[in-house]
């Protein structure tokens, strides 16, 4: 409770900075507008139980929730904070899930097409209508979907269909987005200040209010309006990680310049970073594949999702690329065989999975050159795929020397890594934060403690897993499990 409470606080605080040039403290008069003062002032630290002068000028200085109820119900009808209070109302004083405001989409059957209530376009013209709507769609139940469902709702796409699917989307991305602000405005140890993380919440809220502004979908024209907006979103975030990343990094450094381990002091974010990277999974995979339905088709593809993924041949893709990588950087890569059925197939997407056999692939290889060195002898690498029948699980196995029990727990850990990390002196190099516009991502997080902990979210995403076993002194098998059911939901945070 404090801590959705406190988010409020920072949250009306925050867009005074950046994205919103207007301070919502100056944008509230409390001579003009006596119903939005009904509790006493209070005082505390920012992301602490006390208020934000900010928030004390939106609801009085409202501490607890029962104030924040109180300043929600003496509001005027239609103030600024009205929908939002009324909303979150339901959500703060009561412990059961059915008391959240239900989800204005449903299913027809279980089956059928999202059926949207109206959607008219909302007004943000002020900071607090702004503060407001972000902290209602915030207390809003996010809907996930599985694998299955994207593939059957979109095998055979119409403008009915798509008209549907830009609804849902229109309704749902608004929610997922306003809930990253709101974590982002509640980062412990002085995170939610910095330039970086300032930066991505504003692109969050921008990406939002474009959204929200948005009138309601009901033709085939304002689909592919909404279609052109969300693919500009998706571009727009592209370099969302490494700009997480280098605020992340920044607060680490801090941390070992001041003798302080950063794993124990960064441990309550990590949590975070698992939600957040796991909604940007989703969103990304969202709008993706709502954009692919208007791209040319592809054989044996509905949008991103590949009906027929034969995995020993996406492993192969996977592996080559990564030597290719490998010889790049070091000169020489090991050998790596594949063992498993060619016509092992079944519904799946495609970039998910190369991207997590290269990067285990990588790690692999990195393991063997540096055991082995350049040796001719050097073993060779070992990728199996084998057939259940729920999952499709693959095993990359080397000799390279395996981990130390003691350094297991670090492997899902953000920002760890034995190789050197190039961000920040690249972003120094090329004058800090606007300069990661022009980062190449894959680049630049190959070696910087990313590719394990995400190549996780992307397995459990549709409802698989990965595990890593080491032998030390030996070497590495990660497991990669695949639900080829495709009937999970989406686990989102």
């Amino acid at each position: 409770m404090a801590k959705s409470l406190s988010s409020l606080s920072s949250l009306t605080v925050g867009f005074s900075r950046g994205f919103l040039t207007s301070p919502v403290s100056s944008a509230i008069n409390a001579s003009s507008s006596p119903s939005l003062y009904c509790g006493a002032s209070s005082s505390g630290a920012r992301l602490g139980l006390g208020l934000s002068g900010a928030r004390r000028q939106l609801c009085g200085g409202a501490s607890s929730a029962s104030s924040l109820i109180s300043c929600g119900r003496q509001q005027s009808p239609g103030g600024p904070l009205a929908g939002g209070l009324v909303a979150c109302r339901r959500f703060f004083t009561s412990s059961s899930s059915a008391s959240t405001p239900s989800n204005p989409l449903r299913t027809e059957g279980g089956t059928g097409g999202w059926v949207p209530n109206e959607h008219p376009a909302t007004p943000l013209n002020t900071p607090q209508q702004l503060a407001a709507d972000v902290y209602h769609c915030s207390c809003l139940p996010q809907t996930g979907v599985s694998l299955k469902y994207m593939r059957d709702f979109a095998a055979k796409p119409t403008e009915t269909t798509l008209i549907h699917a830009a609804q849902f989307l229109h309704h749902e991305l608004p929610i997922r987005l306003a809930h990253r602000v709101r974590e982002l405005e509640s980062l412990p140890h002085g995170l939610a200040d910095s330039p970086q993380i300032i930066k991505v919440r504003d692109l969050y809220l921008e990406s939002f209010k474009r959204l929200r502004q948005l009138k309601e979908i009901k033709d085939g024209s304002d689909e592919l309006k909404f279609t052109q907006l969300i693919e500009s979103i998706k571009h727009n975030h592209r370099n969302v990680v490494p700009c997480m990343a280098l605020g992340i990094a920044s607060l680490k450094n801090k941390l070992v310049k001041r003798g302080e381990d950063s794993f124990v002091t960064l441990s309550d974010i990590h949590g975070f970073l698992d939600g957040f990277y796991m909604s940007r999974v989703g969103i990304r995979m969202l709008i993706g594949q709502h954009v692919a339905l208007h791209q040319p088709t592809r054989p044996s593809y509905v949008g991103l999702i590949g009906t027929n993924v034969r995995p020993v041949e996406v492993a192969q893709d996977a592996i080559a690329d990564a030597r290719h990588i490998c010889d790049r950087q070091y000169g020489y890569a090991p050998e790596v065989d594949v063992f498993g059925d060619p016509e092992l197939n079944f519904a799946y997407v495609p970039e998910h999975l190369h991207q997590m056999l290269f990067e285990l692939t990588k790690n692999s290889l990195r393991a063997v050159i540096d055991r082995h060195g350049e040796s001719t002898e050097t073993p060779k690498i070992r990728v199996i795929v084998a057939e259940g029948l729920e999952d499709v699980t693959i095993k990359v196995s080397d000799e390279g020397g395996g981990i130390p029990r003691s350094g297991l727990r670090n492997i899902w850990t953000y920002l760890y890594t034995t190789a050197q990390s190039p961000i920040l002196k690249l972003a120094d190099e090329k004058g800090g934060m606007n300069s990661l516009e022009d980062i190449d991502t894959p680049s630049v997080l190959a070696g910087y403690g990313y590719g394990l902990p995400i190549s996780k979210l992307y397995a459990r995403y549709f409802g698989g897993d990965l595990q890593i076993l080491s032998m030390e002194g030996y070497g590495t098998d990660a497991y990669l499990h695949l639900n080829r059911l495709g009937n999970t939901v989406e686990p989102l945070p």
